[in-house]
């Protein structure tokens, strides 16, 4: 967005929650030049499932109202999740007749239906009827996977319609230094241990059960050491298991810039899910943040992101909820220095060749400029 508000008048339309999460002031949240409509909607990952349909609706019918009260744009961007936000942003291009695109973060209503959040079967149908709607309405629809990408095009949308840009992240200008790592690990206890870090929500999807377990496990291995940075659903079990586990340490969330830190000094990052059909198909941003600064990844969805990180060799698969094949991998992979060494240089490299942020906004803006062309 940065970018784009270079050459284009941005309005961005949000809910104020970030607001209350927001690390530090060191950097804008909304880019300059950015019109900001900000809409009081309370919501955290702890709620209940009524508590989020009600703060889902309630956005959704503020962000219609003042999406009607804006200076007319000359294309609409919705994303997702959840769907009640990309449907508000069909009924604001519908107000003011203009085309929108449709970027699909992940899937909805599958995500939360295979969670079981949805179990009655009348309101699953109406749900995937919606979503079908909103593809079809669509002028255009960027998926963040390619696997999201087949999901969609099996549901008869045409291929043509459908660009996929993997969700990416921004590449640091220069690297972290030797000194910084050192001084973060000094201030954290950490020397001479190699960290192996999960950066990233406690969610009932993020299996973070397992980890405790895996940590558990390697409680006989001093060296290895598990660093916890975040916030979510599962935050207390890992409290417990830190009160009580030699290995565990758990930090308050992070800033972006000092998390790019923390994966810098990381033997290796973990990015772990359950073992749900539709995660597979999930582009989850920690991945691209760890390859970023060059740290090999351990992912547990056997999606795209296996086959990323294993052909590109810059990480390792273990299977959703299998703490032991992630206690053994660790144990083996990171007691080979030289084959690190290849991870850490194949990671960088592939996150400059596949993940740099600038460099999809070229497609991002051809994308609306040729949908707001054909109107």
């Amino acid at each position: 967005m940065a970018e784009l508000v270079k050459r284009h008048r941005v309005t961005l339309v949000t809910s104020n929650a970030w607001e209350s999460k927001r690390l530090t002031h060191q950097y804008a949240w909304v880019p300059p030049g950015v019109e900001l409509v900000s809409i009081q909607v309370p919501y955290h990952n702890k709620m209940g499932v009524w508590q989020r349909v009600k703060a889902f609706s309630d956005f959704a019918l503020q962000a219609i109202r003042k999406g009607k009260e804006i200076e007319k744009p000359d294309v609409v961007w919705g994303v997702s999740t959840p769907l009640t936000t990309a449907w508000a942003a069909a009924r604001v291009a519908k107000y003011h007749q203009v085309p929108w695109v449709f970027e699909v973060q992940d899937l909805w209503p599958s995500f939360p239906i295979q969670m079981g959040a949805v179990p009655w079967k009348p309101v699953q149908r109406e749900l995937y009827r919606l979503e079908k709607n909103l593809y079809q309405s669509a002028s255009h629809i960027i998926p963040l996977s390619t696997d999201m990408g087949r999901y969609i095009q099996e549901l008869g949308i045409a291929p043509d319609k459908i660009t996929t840009l993997v969700n990416g992240t921004d590449i640091p200008a220069t690297p972290v230094s030797a000194s910084a790592k050192q001084a973060l690990l000094h201030k954290l206890g950490l020397e001479g241990k190699q960290v192996v870090l999960y950066a990233g929500t406690y969610g009932r999807a993020n299996d973070i059960p397992m980890l405790v377990e895996a940590a558990k496990l390697l409680q006989d291995q001093p060296k290895l050491y598990f660093v916890f940075t975040g916030q979510g659903y599962d935050e207390p079990l890992l409290q417990e298991a830190a009160a009580v586990q030699t290995n565990i340490l758990l930090l308050p969330p992070m800033p972006r810039h000092q998390v790019f830190t923390l994966f810098s000094l990381a033997a290796v990052s973990i990015v772990s899910f359950i073992d749900l059909p539709v995660l597979k198909a999930n582009s989850p941003g920690k991945l691209f943040d760890s390859l970023a600064v060059g740290t090999p990844v351990v992912v547990t969805n056997a999606g795209w992101t296996k086959q990323l990180v294993e052909a590109s060799q810059c990480g390792w698969y273990v299977p959703a909820g299998d703490a032991e094949a992630l206690a053994a991998t660790l144990v083996q992979q990171l007691g080979n220095e030289q084959e690190l060494a290849v991870m850490r240089k194949n990671a960088a490299s592939v996150a400059q060749q596949q993940f740099d942020r600038l460099q999809m906004v070229p497609v991002l803006e051809q994308i609306f400029e040729e949908v707001v062309g054909r109107k």
